[in-house]
């Protein structure tokens, strides 16, 4: 497994899967990046490179414990793409992941190409998720023969008296079906190291009206996939994400939770390979000025959104 030095000194991994243009992943968790394995076959369109991020999967365990907060591991990210040689690099983020990628976006605009952001989540950009939101979702479940028990969970963690066993209890509202597999998969990309995950986000680790400002302004094109039963990343709240970039596409994938690219693969592999496929992006100066709209769709298709905003130059002229 290939290593790359941190500017810290740490020694990171990371794993490259397929051929093509090279496409940066990163988890979320903090986990082992092999949960996304090969992302559902996107590796037949990309190559794709999983760093696994410090103190987690094969790379070494900091001596700092405050350099796992998100936004001293930008340096990171960075340091790989260096190390990779690449002048820029299109970037997906899944998760906790996407925190990162935004912190990432925010700092290094010129770096980044298109991106794209998988059942993200939004505290670098200060979105929450509210109690009321995740008990709507959770009840277009109710049919399931395992919600009767991870509906009881949910009431008991969103009241605060939930334990550590109601919390595994709420794992098949992550996954758009419960079987076996899902159950290893969901297993598989769970944190091992709890001081990387009480430090992700530390005091520090979030800027959130500077992230959103920042946002604002990259011009490159980005995709937001929502999981249509994704309890972690509600639709609602990445669309609410998806308003911050001046260009950004939002899907919600039918049928799908946490992991789409386990929940059905062919769709998701269809939608994001012809996102990173698409021709160069408008960039926010030259983009018309649009508001967000919705595609019809029937019960079985997914949710495409599209929003472009003014740029801050086409602003100053009015």
């Amino acid at each position: 497994m290939p290593t790359y030095p941190a500017p810290d000194g740490t020694l990171l991994a990371y794993r490259t899967i397929g051929d093509g243009d090279p496409l940066l992943c990163l988890p979320g968790g903090p986990a082992d990046s092999r949960y996304l394995g090969d992302l559902g076959g996107l590796a037949r369109h990309r190559r794709l490179i999983l760093p696994d991020l410090r103190g987690t999967g094969r790379s070494a365990v900091p001596e700092d414990t405050a350099s796992y907060r998100c936004d001293r591991l930008v340096d990171d990210v960075e340091a790989l793409r260096a190390h990779l040689g690449l002048a820029r690099t299109d970037l997906l983020a899944h998760s906790g992941g996407a925190n990162l990628a935004a912190r990432y976006v925010a700092r290094y605009p010129e770096r980044t190409g298109r991106l794209a952001l998988i059942g993200p989540g939004a505290r670098a950009v200060g979105i929450d998720v509210s109690g009321a939101t995740r008990r709507e979702l959770a009840l277009l479940r109710k049919d399931e023969p395992w919600f009767p028990e991870a509906f009881a969970a949910l009431e008991a963690v969103s009241r605060g008296v939930g334990g550590a066993a109601d919390r595994a209890a709420l794992a098949p509202f992550f996954c758009g079906r419960w079987d076996t597999a899902a159950r290893e998969h969901h297993e598989a990309g769970q944190p091992r190291n709890p001081d990387a995950v009480a430090h992700f986000g530390a005091d520090g680790a979030f800027d959130p009206e500077a992230t959103r400002t920042a946002l604002g302004t990259f011009a490159g094109p980005v995709l937001l996939l929502a999981g249509e039963f994704d309890l972690n990343s509600p639709p609602t709240m990445v669309a609410g994400f998806a308003e911050l970039f001046p260009d950004a596409t939002l899907v919600v994938q039918p049928g799908a939770g946490h992991y789409p690219w386990i929940d059905d693969p062919a769709r998701f592999v269809a939608t994001v390979a012809e996102f990173l496929d698409a021709g160069a992006a408008v960039t926010a100066a030259d983009a018309p000025v649009r508001t967000p709209t919705v595609r019809p769709h029937a019960r079985g298709g997914a949710v495409r959104r599209t929003a472009r905003r003014r740029s801050r130059a086409d602003a100053a002229r009015m």
